[in-house]
């Protein structure tokens, strides 16, 4: 332990306490910057006395920095090169395997002096392969011998847990350790944001001493103890920010929105050519209550792929158009807005011509606003909404501009909620004279947990029933590498679906006219290493090849908005045969005469995102049909990730495995370099029951004391979570 003359203060930068070369590596390499960072830089594993680090477990780890405790079994120096370069090899073990250690030039001396047959050590470095086995080439090492200076190595290695840090090629894990040392005083500063009263109901132990026993810890018995308190620590603290949000929140008036008796929204039921499902039933009655509240409604709606939450949202606006007031539906894409727009004036009808020639008494107009409309339609739609004689609008970004401008906002609803930022969100809300309701919508399952942590601010629902009628999905992996002759049958099968009348999907990963990517060094295969397949670039082998005189079209991001809708309009009526698209079709895209898709590269997409693009076949009475071509070895990680795809149409079951299978910080979205920083302990799988507790604690403590006059450390822990980035990182959700 580095001598306490000098205890850092918990926000000093590292460069006062253990030098500017050091603290520069801490900052670049792992954004550490203050001791408190370094405090939080938890050990990802400890090394038991005794234990030897597992050299069998290496062969999954090619290319990554490890550290391992073994024992030299021999060491000889070679000559090549006429005798002008040396080369040192050392092989370790540790009962379990063997690793080979390589020196070269003028670096061989010491450690051939160091690393004698018998000489336990630490080693660090990059596992690589040569001549089809595994070496470290020029590794650090940390002898744990009995001389003088190796005493304190030896002792705390007979006498403690070693921890392994998470480190960097310029920063070994060792090096990391004395680090913390210097800074591990100053855990005695650290401010306890639990309330002592959670803490000791639930047998917490207090944070220093949490942050103590995760550093060096004398038992495994410490390790436990201090990760349930500091995982407490990490969820508790996110979710009293969430229950601020939703307290504040409720603290807003809103104006109550109840459907007229035998207006608008009965109409429109009593027209309906078929019932709605038990769960859209049950949702619409939670909005329902929701509305008719004086604070504004600020919920989640989770459903399946096709579970009909496009009915349940419509049936929202009417109720809020029928007591006079407005609705906007926000869309990611214009592909989407004018998809959702051209859906609900046909579920309306003549409901949706209000004050045209033969549009219903009770009708209203529904507008579609975007970025790409002509100067002549955008100033009509925009004059509709100003008057309130458009009681509906469905819109991209254009809707959040200045110069729109609402008669009476009453109901927001945004889709795929994870497209938009809460500013977006915000933006659109201010322009309600009172606070609008607030319904968000994803289609993307999202696991209970994640809910809780992503979307804390708001309620859940969630729609798990397809409606009457819709046709079950058949999925099979293709492998188009192993059995050529599969992919040929893909090919046989989509023309056999067009030639009975119904349509087809094929989505690549990129559009074809962008440069082409980089080529990555380490791949699972061949696949890996050669670019991602191309819209332009398959389209033109089909029609070429195994589609050739069928219609087939494309559409990518980059088109011209007209041409996308034409694309899509001409799809939607039945021309275009096959579509040959990047994922923009992945949300909102309903074509029921459309049967069967081709995911080409399957590998390449994530596995929410593969359920997301199937819920596009299989919409109307006609069976589905999914195939996820991929060139990946059959042992390989991505075709695990495939075949649980085509195990299972359970949106919600394939999150789990996604979240599991994937870094919680990629999962948790895009605007994630807040949850990076603060989610350190905490896993939003395994953690579930810590997440659920925590945040009834938090909405216990936040009614008690919203402005948390009483807990000063936890106001503490607040700030530093809330800084800017994480503060967006809460809101984008």
């Amino acid at each position: 332990m580095v001598c306490n003359e000098h205890v850092p203060a918990l926000d000093e930068d590292l460069k006062k306490t253990l030098g500017p070369a050091t603290a520069k590596v801490l900052a670049e390499q792992l954004g550490l910057h203050t001791a408190l960072d370094l405090l939080h830089h938890y050990p990802r594993r400890y090394a038991e006395r005794g234990e030897l680090t597992s050299l069998a477990e290496l062969a999954d780890q090619i290319d990554e920095h490890v550290t391992v405790v073994a024992q030299v079994a021999d060491a000889r120096i070679l000559t090549f090169n006429g005798g002008r370069g040396k080369r040192l090899e050392v092989t370790i073990t540790d009962g379990s395997g063997r690793l080979q250690l390589v020196f070269f030039g003028a670096g061989v001396h010491k450690p051939h002096k160091d690393l004698l047959p018998g000489t336990r050590a630490m080693f660090a470095g990059k596992v690589g392969m040569f001549n089809r086995k595994l070496q470290l080439s020029h590794p650090a090492y940390e002898p744990l011998g009995a001389d003088a200076s190796d005493r304190d190595a030896a002792t705390a290695f007979a006498n403690q847990l070693i921890p392994i840090y998470p480190a960097c090629a310029k920063l070994e894990s060792w090096k990391i350790a004395k680090c913390v040392d210097a800074v591990l005083p100053s855990a005695r500063e650290a401010v306890d944001p639990l309330p002592d009263a959670l803490r000791e109901g639930r047998g917490l132990v207090p944070l220093t001493e949490a942050l103590l026993k995760i550093h060096r810890p004398a038992t495994k018995a410490d390790i436990e103890d201090a990760r349930q308190r500091l995982k407490w620590d990490e969820a508790f603290v996110l979710q009293v920010a969430l229950a601020r949000r939703r307290h504040a929140d409720s603290q807003l008036p809103a104006v109550p929105r109840r459907p007229a008796p035998g207006g608008l929204l009965d109409a429109f039921d009593a027209k309906l050519p078929f019932t709605l499902t038990e769960g859209q039933q049950t949702v619409s009655r939670e909005i329902f209550d929701d509305l008719a509240t004086d604070h504004p409604m600020h919920r989640l709606l989770q459903g399946e792929v096709g579970s009909g939450k496009t009915m349940v949202a419509l049936r929202a606006m009417l109720a809020v158009v029928d007591c006079g007031g407005q609705a906007a539906m926000l869309a990611p894409t214009e592909v989407l807005a004018q998809q959702h727009h051209r859906s609900i004036t046909e579920m309306m009808g003549e409901l949706a011509e209000g004050g045209m020639l033969g549009g219903s008494d009770q009708g209203t107009k529904v507008v579609l606003l975007t970025g790409s409309m002509g100067t002549a339609v955008r100033r009509q739609a925009l004059l509709d909404l100003v008057t309130g004689e458009a009681g509906i609008v469905i819109g991209t970004h254009a809707l959040i501009e200045d110069k729109v401008q609402f008669h009476d906002l009453g109901l927001v609803v945004v889709d795929e909620q994870h497209r938009f930022g809460v500013e977006q969100r915000d933006a659109l809300r201010s322009k309600g004279k009172q606070p609008p309701h607030l319904l968000v919508m994803t289609a993307t399952p999202i696991p209970r947990t994640v809910a809780m942590t992503v979307f804390g601010d708001l309620e859940t629902s969630v729609l798990d029933q397809l409606p009457a009628g819709r046709s079950p999905i058949a999925t099979h992996v293709v492998p188009a590498k192993d059995k050529p002759h599969f992919l040929t049958r893909a090919w046989e099968r989509v023309r056999e679906e067009v030639e009975n009348g119904h349509q087809a999907y094929v989505v690549c990963p990129r559009i074809g006219d962008e440069e082409e990517p980089k080529k990555k060094g380490s791949a699972e295969d061949d696949a890996e290493r050669r670019p991602p397949l191309a819209v332009l670039d398959i389209a033109a082998q089909l029609t070429r090849g195994p589609l050739a005189g069928l219609p087939v079209e494309v559409l990518h991001g980059r088109m011209d908005p007209a041409d996308k809708d034409d694309v899509m309009r001409r799809f939607a009526a039945g021309e275009v045969k096959v579509l040959v698209a990047t994922t923009v079709i992945e949300v909102g895209v309903n074509v029921p005469n459309s049967t069967v898709m081709v995911i080409m590269d399957a590998d390449r997409f994530g596995v929410s995102q593969l359920h997301q693009l199937r819920g596009r076949v299989g919409r109307g009475s006609a069976p589905g049909l999914c195939l996820l071509v991929s060139e990946m070895h059959e042992a390989s990680p991505a075709r695990a990730r495939l075949a649980a795809v085509a195990a299972t149409l359970d949106g919600f079951e394939l999150s789990r495995i996604d979240l599991e299978q994937r870094r919680e910080g990629d999962v948790l979205g895009q605007a994630q370099s807040g949850v990076r920083s603060s989610l350190r302990m905490l896993a939003v799988i395994e953690d579930e029951e810590v997440i659920a507790q925590a945040r009834e604690e938090a909405t216990r403590v936040v009614a008690a004391d919203p402005g948390l006059e009483r807990l000063p450390g936890l106001r503490v822990a607040l700030d530093a979570l809330l800084d800017t980035e994480r503060e967006q990182y809460l809101e984008k959700g």
